[in-house]
């Protein structure tokens, strides 16, 4: 038989007080003497009493859930930002509701309506598609993660990594190896990041003095955001760039770098002797890949700890203010100098 629930009701029964003293009391309120606050909280801990948290969000203004939008669970790096947002959230008495929207809108609202039927006290946005629409939340604080744009503000706030600058970083690395046909392999699903990291990859061959070639530039026209997708989307593209004569790739995502490897092993190209790779987020399967690949890391757990800290000062009414992260350049295996007489050999086989 399941054992009955001890009720305040039952705790003001074993104290010989009124049910309203044993709230206050439990609430640790200032009208009730110290002397008895204690009495009550001892009493209820030997009685095994477990607050209503429903009961107790009805009765106050808050519910201490935040809902959480992700792209896709199955991919490392949003796995890692919400490990980020719960490390913080669950100290400060917080749990998380998560939904995946899958790059989809429609999805983001319903996601969005189901929250708001919950009453959480707030929300946090972590996607790759872009912007939410200006009324996707009305009166809720929003936090949204990685989504850089001047319309940020009237009541949005944000933390990114600087996607652009971190492109820059590294096809700036390529072109110190002595590159100079690299390709860029995007993922249009992810259509505000995508560009981001573009436009860096641009930049750097701009600052260098070599023209922007759109032949060596490839997006992945796959509407699924899964790493699955971007792996095949890797494995499948990439040796039309290496077709078109570059020998090295700067990938949108790792699992996008990671099927590009794949490639060079079903067309017997070595890495990084006759092509280099570079991908972006440092997600863990980049270590563990053969060869271990060279990357941008994205710090993707403070991504989801500063995340949660902004929405929690917000619900406090303390200042906040947006901040933007510098991902690092991580050099591993995937990439070396280039090599003038493998290329060479390398672009007749193909």
């Amino acid at each position: 038989m399941a054992r009955k629930s001890v009720s305040l009701h039952d705790i003001a029964a074993a104290a010989g007080v009124s049910h309203s003293t044993v709230s206050r009391a439990l609430r640790d309120s200032r009208l009730i003497s110290v002397e008895v606050r204690r009495r009550i909280q001892g009493l209820a801990t030997d009685m095994g009493y477990v607050p209503n948290a429903v009961a107790q969000s009805l009765q106050g203004s808050r519910t201490r859930a935040v809902g959480v939008l992700v792209t896709t669970i199955s991919d490392p790096f949003f796995a890692d930002v919400v490990a980020g947002m719960e490390s913080v959230a669950r100290p400060a008495g917080y749990s998380l509701l998560l939904v995946a929207t899958h790059n989809d809108p429609r999805q983001e609202r319903e996601g969005v309506a189901d929250f708001r039927r919950r009453r959480v006290d707030g929300l946090i946005m972590a996607s790759s598609r872009g912007l939410p629409a200006p009324d996707a939340a009305p009166n809720l604080p929003l936090v949204l993660v990685n989504s850089q744009s001047a319309r940020i503000g009237a009541g949005m706030h944000s933390v990114a990594v600087d996607d652009r600058a971190g492109a820059r970083l590294a096809v700036e690395h390529l072109l110190a190896l002595g590159h100079r046909r690299i390709g860029y392999l995007g993922a249009a699903s992810r259509a505000a990041s995508n560009e981001r990291r573009r436009l860096g990859y641009v930049d750097a061959l701009s600052a260098s003095g070599l023209a922007h070639e759109p032949a060596l530039c490839i997006e992945s026209a796959a509407l699924d955001a899964e790493p699955d997708a971007d792996f095949a989307a890797g494995r499948g593209l990439a040796a039309q760039l290496f077709a078109r004569g570059a020998t090295a790739l700067f990938c949108y995502n790792d699992m996008i770098a990671i099927g590009a490897l794949r490639a060079c092993r079903d067309l017997a190209l070595r890495v990084p002797h006759d092509v280099s790779v570079v991908g972006f987020d440092d997600v863990a399967p980049s270590r563990y890949c053969e060869p271990e690949l060279t990357t941008m890391h994205q710090p993707s757990r403070l991504l989801g700890e500063v995340a949660m800290q902004l929405l929690l000062d917000l619900l406090e009414g303390r200042p906040v203010h947006d901040r933007v992260l510098m991902p690092q350049l991580i050099v591993r295996e995937s990439t070396t100098h280039v090599f003038i007489a493998h290329s060479s050999r390398r672009n007749t086989k193909i």
